[in-house]
């Protein structure tokens, strides 16, 4: 019994173990500030003790050793010790009691007689509990053995016996884990019977063997082989073994107990439970419980087999019994057949008399061949009047559904025809026929396959056929002998049939054609009265779809424009009210379409198609001129404002909130006005300003509307005129490059050229780019422009220059495959050197179409043209593009070159001496841009930049080496 310490007041706490209670009941009896120690051994109930909860430790150590010693005690005044050994002498007791004052004589005997007293009653009463505790669990053993034995001999399948073995073993110990297992010592191998782990998911096979050599280091065959029980840790007992840990084998466990079952003398399996959470989970007397279960579970498992031995013998015996009487159930069922096949031949040759047709017959007559044999695949196959097809008037099958005429071929059918005899085959039979050549399959194959042939006389006409696509329905060589049998009646009757069907074929033809006549005439008149309505509503759903928008149904630009030119011939006989054209385009629109869908930009459209048409009057005229653009042809009587009142409105309108695909939108519209005015000869006029004061009103940051006036004419005017003058300078080819020196920092050693575009205008002389590109852009005429820019440059390398020629690309030029090869052409024919040239890109081309252009730089990297990143800092300045792309060099932005030197923006040089940096790491060179004074100069030199570019170098000139004033742009 474990020694504990008392820790309550209270002695007849119902928490108090019996050592605590005796220390708390003696310990009342002695004066107050006392301290008290109670020690002893028993043979039953081990070592065991209490102390008070003031005692000091010495006290309990000094009870303890008084066991020991031979002297009954003593009294010292403060301490006393007293030791004794009870009536049986197999239980020895001591208390040691500190005092705060000695006791008198007979009060301490009367306490010492009490202690004895006391003591011996509480331990007589801890042994009589242990007994009962032993019972208990004797009884239980007892029950589980019952319960073993009853379900040996219960009429329960193997597994479901183990599962209620495993949980008696589960009431007598813990046994969540369990596996039983049997052992063949001759063949040197196991069979799991049962196998329930909570971590393991192996399932048992009981009847598949695992051999020693596939479980080399299993500890469930190194029990069998040590052959006694084992117990502890896993990890303990390979060690104990010699077993190497194999994870195949399962998990770990912290506490393993495993038993073997004997036979004799011989271990013939084993029992085995484990825990994977507690250690010491089983004890000594666990082990041996388990193993006396062990042998009970053996005895359980004989008697099963046993039972399972005379049950197939018993089983054996009853088939012999069952194949008997089978024989003479067969010889009942022959004769059966035999009437059977008269009663059907008789059957058949009524029916050819009596069908009404032959699809009639055919279909009796498959009912009469299914109730001789499995005819659930039937069918009758016949030879066409020419001999070359194969037709199958009547086919029932539940794989070919439809069974079509065929040319005549090689198949089974066709086989039977050309042999005149009855064919049995099985797949076997079939495999041989088709290697021989003799046979071709045609639908699905069969497993089994009967034909016999039909015939007229001494003529073969045709096949019936029975085949079966499962193994269990086999035609025998009976079968065929009752087809054969019905065959010949089959064939007579069919001759018979096929004349009654021919008469009354003849019958129902003339009735079908003057049927047939009669409708047709009826059928003509019907027809034409249809396609007269057809055609008149036809020119009107055409007529509509002319004139209309399909995907709104407002009016379309056609019908738009015939209700303007209406508008302006009243306008101009003076009979008409003013009237305006709005012209509508939805902001952001490819967002939604790229976003969300064409479906939702669709939907989106109608409903803004829907609220325009709400907000005009009824005789204004919405239309959709495609996209995202409408148009409005409003009348108005008092004056402009009125106009730019609805605009507003109308743009209020659309700014409300609409649900498109389960999302809420916030469209808005940039509108533009046109009003009439005499000068307009046409409704195109009129739509292209007010598509102008459209595009004026996206300029001023859209959701708006602007009228157009006098101001917007003459821009337009003007950028008609700057077009038609940039097509005749592209035609007389009046652009031009000036070069611009690119020279190194430190001596203005030049290494090269940066070739600039400018236009020789026929009246505004030289103009700078900023001053065309963007029309050029907006044109597609830019890349004519380089193109010719390039030729010149290509041409001047051919001619000889100092260093390289670097030429800018637009990203348009990225967008066109083939211009590294056309450009590379241009060297080619010009006979120059690749290498001189560099080309000089944004940010904005490389990350515009970022494969396309890594293959166009590459390409040209190949043939010595290097690439030139211009601008850097300005843009996206993503550094993940420049270890992807070949770029050569950075050239830093003037904007940053500004910046440095004398009284400079820290910022500014802060990011240039961080360019130069992380150029450098990759191996970059840098040219800096607008260099102009020499403190800019010293200043990137100090910080590490070797080449620059600028006035200070030298200005664009149209010759290499010209002087540096000869042009400002």
């Amino acid at each position: 019994m474990p020694t504990r310490t008392v820790i309550a007041d209270n002695p007849a706490a119902a928490a108090l173990s019996p050592a605590e209670r005796i220390v708390a009941t003696l310990g009342e009896r002695l004066p107050a500030g006392a301290a008290l120690a109670v020690c002893w051994r028993d043979w039953a109930l081990g070592s065991g003790g209490a102390v008070s909860p003031a005692a000091p430790p010495m006290l309990r150590r000094r009870a303890e050793q008084a066991l020991s010693e031979h002297h009954s005690g003593y009294d010292a005044g403060d301490l006393l010790l007293h030791v004794w050994d009870n009536a049986d002498g197999n239980a020895r007791m001591a208390v040691a009691a500190s005092l705060p004052a000695p006791l008198g004589a007979e009060e301490q005997q009367s306490w010492l007689s009490l202690a004895q007293a006391f003591i011996a009653a509480t331990l007589d009463a801890a042994r009589a509990q242990a007994r009962i505790v032993s019972l208990e669990k004797s009884k239980r053993l007892q029950q589980a053995l019952y319960e073993i034995a009853d379900l040996a001999g219960a009429d329960l399948e193997m597994p479901e016996m183990l599962r209620r073995i495993h949980a008696v073993v589960g009431s007598l110990m813990y046994a969540e884990n369990c596996y039983i297992v049997l052992y063949d010592d001759q063949r040197r191998s196991v069979r799991f019977l049962y196998f329930a782990d909570q971590k393991d998911t192996y399932v048992a096979e009981p009847e598949r063997e695992f051999s020693e050599e596939e479980m080399a280091n299993s500890m469930t065959f190194a029990l069998l082989r040590h052959g006694q029980p084992l117990r502890g840790p896993s990890a303990v007992i390979r060690q104990k073994l010699g077993v190497m840990r194999d994870p195949s084998h399962g998990p770990d466990s912290l506490d393993w107990l495993g038993v073997p079952m004997r036979r004799d003398d011989r271990v013939c399996g084993a029992i085995v439970v484990q825990s994977y959470d507690t250690p010491a989970s089983y004890a000594d007397e666990d082990r041996a419980l388990l193993g006396y279960v062990a042998q009970h579970i053996l005895t359980a498992l004989d008697r099963k087999h046993a039972h399972v031995e005379l049950e197939r013998r018993v089983e054996a015996r009853t088939h012999e019994l069952q194949r008997a009487n089978r024989e003479l159930q067969a010889e009942i069922i022959e004769r059966k057949r035999a009437e059977k096949l008269q009663g059907a031949l008789f059957r058949i040759t009524d029916l050819a008399i009596t069908s009404e047709n032959l699809e009639r017959f055919y279909a009796d007559v498959h009912a009469v061949v299914d109730e001789l044999i499995n005819a659930r695949n039937f069918y009758i196959a016949l030879l066409s009047d020419d001999g070359q097809t194969l037709q199958f008037p009547y086919s029932i099958d539940e794989h070919d559904h439809v069974r079509k005429s065929r040319r005549l071929a090689k198949g089974l059918t066709e086989y039977v025809l050309e042999t005149g005899k009855p064919l049995l085959a099985d797949r076997a039979v079939t495999q041989s026929l088709t290697e021989q050549g003799k046979v071709i399959q045609h639908g699905p194959p069969a497993y089994s396959w009967l034909g016999v042939p039909l015939f007229r006389g001494e003529e073969v006409v045709g096949a019936a056929v029975v085949q079966s696509y499962a193994e269990d329905v086999t035609f025998t060589p009976h079968d065929q002998s009752l087809l054969m049998f019905v065959a010949h009646n089959i064939g007579n009757g069919l001759g018979q049939q096929r004349a009654q069907e021919s008469l009354r074929a003849a019958h129902a033809e003339l009735e079908r054609r003057v049927e047939e006549r009669t409708r047709e005439l009826a059928e003509a008149n019907m027809q034409l009265r249809a396609q007269i309505g057809e055609r008149l509503r036809a020119e009107q759903r055409l007529t509509y779809q002319a004139t209309h928008d399909a995907l709104t149904g407002l009016p379309n630009r056609p019908h738009l424009l015939d209700r303007l030119s209406a508008a302006i011939e009243r306008a101009r006989h003076g009979d008409g009210q003013a009237f305006a054209v709005l012209f509508l385009d939805l902001d952001r629109f490819k967002l939604v379409n790229d976003s969300i869908g064409h479906a939702a930009g669709d939907e989106l459209l109608i409903e803004v198609a829907r609220r325009i048409t709400r907000a005009v009057r009824g005789n204004d005229v919405v239309s959709r001129l495609g996209g995202d653009e409408f148009a409005i042809l409003l009348e108005y009587a008092d004056g402009d404002e009125n106009v730019r009142d609805l605009a507003q409105r109308l743009l209020t309108v659309l700014g409300q909130p609409m649900w498109v695909a389960g999302r809420e939108l916030f469209p808005s519209a940039s509108l533009g006005i046109a009003v009439w005015h005499p000068r307009y000869r046409n409704g195109e006029e009129l739509l292209r300003d007010a598509d102008a004061a459209m595009y004026r009103a996206k300029e001023e940051g859209r959701d708006r509307c602007a009228m157009f006036d006098e101001a917007m004419r003459e821009a337009a005017m003007h950028s008609l005129d700057l077009e038609a003058d940039l097509r005749r300078a592209i035609n007389s080819g009046d652009f031009l490059p000036f070069y611009q020196p690119i020279s190194r920092i430190d001596d203005g050693t030049v290494i090269g050229y940066e070739a600039l575009l400018r236009w020789r205008h026929e009246r505004r002389g030289l103009l700078a780019p900023a001053e065309f590109i963007s029309l050029g852009e907006d044109s597609g005429l830019i890349e004519q422009v380089d193109w010719l820019l390039y030729e010149q440059v290509v041409n001047q390398i051919a001619r000889g220059v100092e260093g390289y020629v670097s030429v800018n690309v637009s990203p348009r030029h990225f967008r066109s495959p083939d211009f590294a090869d056309r450009l590379l052409a241009m060297f080619e024919a010009a006979g120059a050197e690749p290498s001189q040239m560099r080309v000089e890109i944004t940010e904005v081309a490389l990350l515009d179409d970022a494969p396309r252009t890594l293959r166009t730089l590459s390409l040209l990297r190949q043939r010595g043209i290097l690439a030139q990143l211009d601008d850097f800092g300005t843009g996206f300045s993503a550094l993940s593009y420049l270890h992807r792309f070949p770029i050569s060099v950075l050239k830093i932005d003037r904007s940053f070159i500004a910046g440095i030197g004398g009284t400079g923006r820290p910022e500014s040089l802060a990011l240039v001496r961080a360019i130069l940096a992380l150029a450098g790491t990759l191996g970059i060179e840098t040219i800096a841009e607008g260099v102009e004074t020499e403190t800019q100069r010293e200043a990137l030199l100090e910080l590490g930049c070797s080449y620059g570019q600028g006035y200070l170098f030298g200005r664009p000139t149209a010759q290499m080496g010209g002087l540096a004033t000869s042009s400002v742009l």
